[in-house]
């Protein structure tokens, strides 16, 4: 039987998402503009998107959709 290895978390998921995002601007400042700089950025604004949700998720004062 295999046994998953697991790895505990210790930031939160915004903190690690938003160091991506950091991340991934500062390898497309090192690219030329075309296809491979504009996924990078792609990728980073995904990222920074992810972590303000998993932010407002996480809020205190979340209401539901009225």
């Amino acid at each position: 039987m295999l046994t998953r290895r697991r790895h505990k978390q210790t930031d939160l998921l915004e903190t690690r998402l938003a160091a991506e995002a950091e991340r991934l601007r500062e390898k497309a400042r090192s690219l030329p503009p075309g296809a491979a700089r504009d996924e990078m950025l792609r990728k980073a604004r995904q990222a920074e998107t992810g972590s303000q949700m998993s932010e407002w998720l996480r809020s205190p004062g979340l209401q539901p959709p009225h």
